[in-house]
């Protein structure tokens, strides 16, 4: 769980002009002000700047009757490091959907440059459905969850994951189905305008990266004239939302997986897979084959190391190029496991590896360990309507298996979503052009997660209102990374502290 050329040079100065307007509320923007104190406890080995501070917030549970029932919201601060630049708050949200948020504040201040620092208020949060704010849960157990999404059984048969699908849906309705109606991106867009109000401010900035993309422009859609300055980081395509953009992920995969190759063939020494890229592939492939045939266990634990769980290995370590050696050494572990030979180091490579891409790993104490892939499936299931016809999904499996032989057709496997009890309460929210040209979109063209289609996908949608900076580099994930990213990362400063937008794409090679 878990991705354009602007009108006139006269729009772009305009929209920074206003940008650049003091933030001032009005009593009718103002709701109850959040009350800031001590956070609560992180997830396991998570480091919270000590200077962030949190507060919770009232919000409707559906906006239809915002009389009615009321939910929770977790949210956190840290103010900008220097009050004599400051511009204004920057939301953040890092990702999903069913990622935690209250602690972003704290992450992205590895990722932002000092100037940016100083100039906005960071203020995360953890959206419905998440972590500390009233979390969902489907009931579902720790293998259940791991991987996150469905693979095809070793002959493609999808038999096994209609049953799970099904099984699952009924569960997620017995244990939260009064609320994940409404655990929508719709309703988490508009809990960011309710922030907005409590914070007393008259626009927002933001970023957010993968499903944070879509979450942004639904909040740009359906307030464009609350925006600030927005950056939407390895973006989701509205057009495929859900189904078609999860299933684009095996594309992104293969376009991906060359370069993890290149650096195991540098140390086929190391690895043993080969000493081209086209070696090192032959070999991943007939080792998840091997697997598939006979799964071996890890020593010292009672994990079973499948094929498919080999393979959600290796695309969870393909994110970012500083887990290469992470996934070499995880390359090597398991080949010496299938051989009936790994050392003890080996196993606790292993170990490390099945706990770095664990999702209920960066899960808050007391909070359900199935919540994020339960928050998931709410967003999923609940913002648009899914195929319900199993033999569509059988036969995308078969089809993507045959063109996509890394991800083994799992991104276009069914969801417990072909059988949610409930259609969605509304349409999606129709992400436009309408409004300001305040976003700017970055995107590394070999994405696993959100494919260069998708981020262009986005760039399509938002028109006008939005510039793409593309990156010849792989990964999920542009801002504040290295290489080739610092170009993008430095577009993006340029545009939150000065307003200068690209008046055309940029290509960061």
């Amino acid at each position: 769980m878990k991705k354009l050329l602007w009108s006139a040079a006269a729009v772009a100065a305009s929209a920074g002009l206003v940008s650049a307007l003091p933030h001032m509320a009005t009593a009718a923007d103002r709701t109850r002000a959040i009350v800031w104190g001590a956070c609560p406890a992180p997830p396991a080995g998570t480091q919270v700047d000590p200077r962030q501070t949190c507060g919770t917030l009232s919000v409707p549970l559906d906006y239809r009757h915002p009389g009615g029932r009321q939910i929770t919201l977790a949210v956190s601060r840290i103010p900008a490091a220097d009050p004599a630049k400051r511009r204004g708050v920057m939301l953040l949200n890092p990702g999903g959907p069913g990622g935690e948020g209250l602690n972003t504040p704290s992450a992205f201040g590895g990722l932002a440059s000092e100037p940016v620092l100083a100039a906005y208020d960071r203020i995360g949060v953890d959206p419905r459905g998440v972590g500390r704010s009233n979390p969902v849960t489907c009931g579902l157990s720790a293998s259940e969850i791991m991987p996150p999404y469905p693979y095809p059984a070793a002959d493609g048969s999808i038999e096994g994951d209609v049953a799970f699908a099904r099984s699952a849906a009924a569960r997620c309705t017995a244990a939260s189905g009064d609320v994940l109606p409404f655990i929508t991106t719709a309703n988490t867009a508009r809990d960011m305008d309710r922030i907005r109000q409590a914070l007393g401010e008259r626009r927002i900035s933001y970023w957010g990266g993968s499903y944070g993309t879509y979450l942004g422009a639904a909040y740009a859609s359906l307030f464009p004239r609350r925006t600030d300055r927005m950056v939407l980081d390895s973006a989701v395509d509205p057009a495929r939302v859900w189904y078609g953009e999860f299933r684009l992920q095996s594309k992104g995969i293969a376009i991906r997986f060359p370069d993890a190759a290149r650096y195991a063939a540098d140390r086929d020494g190391e690895v043993g897979f080969g000493s081209t890229p086209k070696a090192v592939t032959t070999s991943y492939l007939a080792l998840a084959a091997r697997l598939d045939a006979r799964p071996a266990t890890i020593p010292g634990t009672s994990t079973v190391l499948s094929g498919n769980l080999f393979r959600y290995l290796t695309t969870a370590l393909l994110s970012q190029d500083a887990a290469f050696p992470q996934l070499a050494q995880t390359w090597h572990a398991v080949a010496d496991l299938a051989a009936g030979h790994a050392r003890a180091e080996e196993a606790g490579a292993l170990q490390q590896t099945l706990a770095m891409v664990d999702p209920s790993g960066g899960t808050s104490p007391g909070v359900p360990a199935d919540n994020a892939v339960a928050a998931a499936y709410a967003i999923a299931c609940d913002d648009v309507r899914w195929p319900r016809d199993v033999r569509e999904y059988a036969h995308n499996v078969a089809e993507d298996r045959a063109s996509f032989p890394l991800s083994a057709g799992a991104p276009a496997n069914i969801w417990p979503c072909a059988f949610w009890p409930t259609a969605p309460v509304e349409p999606a929210v129709t992400i436009s052009g309408h409004g300001p040209r305040d976003i700017l979109i970055l995107q590394n063209e070999r994405d696993p997660s959100t494919a260069l289609d998708s981020g262009r996908g986005m760039h399509k949608a938002l028109g006008a209102r939005s510039a793409l900076v593309t990156v010849d580099a792989g990964g999920h994930g542009v801002y504040g990374m290295q290489g080739p990213q610092a170009c993008a990362t430095k577009a993006a400063d340029a545009f939150l502290l000065d307003g200068t937008m690209p008046r055309q794409d940029v290509h960061c090679r």
